[in-house]
């Protein structure tokens, strides 16, 4: 596990009925390990959305499923930067299990996110400020 990590649990409304985690949650815990890390950065995406009109928005996603989590599970998010750009950010997710034995990887993401006008919703520069705290 490398960059910023967040910890969470598996929760019965995370699972299917297979007692396993339906597979689109894995985009949703991105998603929060995403936001706790602009958190971290000192990145408040209301304040982005208030003082800049721009917001973070998904283009795309690729997931690869490795092993299944289950409920009470505990995992371990990660959060690189693969490739910053003006207007967008791609990163590499990845859950962990961890707890009891060796971190076993769960899920691997590659998402991609675009920086867009609150109001328009075309694509516009990441604020410099924004960027310095990215890069850092």
């Amino acid at each position: 596990m490398e960059g910023f990590t967040w910890a969470i649990r598996v929760y019965y409304e995370d699972t299917d009925a297979g007692g396993v985690v339906f597979y689109a949650n894995y985009l949703k815990f991105f998603e929060r390990a995403r936001t706790e890390w602009l958190r971290a950065a000192g990145i408040g995406q209301q304040a982005l959305s208030e003082e800049h009109c721009a917001m973070f928005v998904v283009k795309n996603t690729a997931v690869d499923y490795h092993a299944p989590a289950k409920l009470d599970d505990e995992l371990k998010l990660s959060v690189i930067v693969e490739r910053l750009g003006r207007a967008s950010v791609q990163f590499v997710q990845q859950a962990w299990r961890v707890g009891s034995a060796e971190p076993q990887l769960l899920a691997t993401g590659r998402i991609k996110v675009g920086c867009v006008h609150t109001e328009t919703f075309r694509p516009c520069p990441i604020p410099d400020h924004v960027l310095a705290k990215i890069r850092a």
